[in-house]
């Protein structure tokens, strides 16, 4: 009979800490910021999905360009990927009822295509099938996704590694020859593009060869290394495209991070601090700091889907296998489901950054109320 009840007890426990659970603060607010990032994604697929199809031309046109190509190929390829259904556009005419007739014809025709696409992406995860590389775009993505991400990731460590501390000794400094220093490297850093600061570190390589490896993830004995050489591998090859993706997002945290911290040492409970007797450093590091550092987690989020954006860049000049250079080759190639399911990753990498801030921003101040987060 003691078991008996010792067992209902435990049941009630369990039942209890799952409600518990579930009715959490934070469990509901990640469930509600899922139900908007779905409906987010659903409006962003329709509009790049009626967005691309409006871009002139498609895959075929450069095919068709080459005579070594026939007809009947090119026919067969337009019937194997539905373009050969596209309606076209009435050159010949002037007549208004014709051009409103076309474009109805062409909302409904790129309607169903939509719809047909969203289907087997809802019921298989099926994003399609790549003009380009006749493989499935789920595939290509999966495969590229995580160089993207391990780039991304190590930009961020590195990025706020240095930017965060510097921006510290940059306001604790004020107007000192050191915060001048690093004022003038802040606005270096940002005044540069991306590519100008791609191709110096391009040039660095080639002059420091054999220092740094100028392109690809691995090098040509990488399968020959053992498991801890081949990380060392990757590393040596992430040096240069880190540095590239860092400098301008490094540049703009700084600075951001001494704006704010500034703001903070000016506040009257940090007065009062240092009126109490305080140490200086637990005034900055404690108190001020931990005020400070909330609009950048907040900006993390943001940064972490614009890495994304920047990516395309490094990739392209590094030759890194990732998801920003398999985007620009698709959006050059018009290999409509690869751009649709790369656009897609990335709006999923904004959302997914976005709800990680928030609750970072929580778990960092517990005064903070989700609910209240917009």
């Amino acid at each position: 009979m003691a078991n008996i009840n010792n067992i209902s007890n435990k049941k009630i426990s369990i039942l209890d800490n799952l409600k518990d659970v579930v009715t959490n603060e934070t469990t509901l607010y990640i469930l509600k910021r899922l139900l908007q990032g779905l409906f987010t994604l659903f409006l962003a697929s329709i509009l790049c999905f009626f967005i691309i199809q409006l871009a002139p031309g498609d895959f075929l046109a450069e095919l068709k360009l080459n005579p070594a190509n026939k007809p009947e190929y090119i026919e067969q390829l337009a019937k194997e990927f539905g373009l050969n259904d596209e309606p076209q556009y009435p050159l010949d005419t002037n007549s208004l009822w014709e051009i409103l007739v076309f474009w109805e014809k062409w909302i409904i025709w790129v309607g169903q295509a939509y719809f047909k696409w969203l289907f087997q992406v809802l019921t298989d995860l099926n994003f399609g099938e790549s003009f380009v590389y006749r493989r499935s775009v789920k595939s290509l993505i999966g495969e590229r996704i995580p160089n993207t991400l391990l780039l991304s990731i190590a930009s961020i460590i590195v990025t706020w590694a240095i930017a965060i501390p510097l921006g510290i000794v940059s306001a604790v400094k004020q107007n000192t020859l050191v915060d001048r220093i690093l004022r003038v490297g802040s606005y270096l850093g940002q005044g540069f593009p991306s590519f100008i600061t791609a191709l110096t570190l391009l040039f660095i390589a080639q002059v420091t060869s054999p220092l740094f490896p100028v392109g690809g993830k691995t090098s040509i004995n990488h399968d020959e290394l053992s498991w801890l050489g081949k990380q060392l591998d990757i590393i040596w090859h992430m040096i240069l495209p880190t540095i590239a993706l860092s400098i301008t997002s490094f540049a703009g945290l700084q600075r951001l991070t001494r704006g704010q911290l500034l703001d903070v040492l000016r506040s009257d409970y940090i007065q009062t601090a240092r009126a109490k007797g305080l140490p200086e450093n637990k005034v900055i590091y404690v108190h001020a700091l931990r005020n400070a550092v909330n609009p950048l987690i907040t900006l993390l989020g943001f940064e972490f889907a614009s890495l994304l954006g920047g990516a395309f860049i490094a990739e392209f000049f590094f030759n890194w296998p990732g998801l920003g250079r398999l985007i620009l080759q698709a959006v050059q190639r018009q290999d409509l489901y690869l751009v649709m399911g790369s656009l897609i990753m990335g709006a999923v990498m904004l959302i997914v950054g976005n709800l990680l801030a928030d609750i970072l921003l929580k778990f960092v101040d517990p005064r903070i109320k989700l609910e209240n987060l917009k």
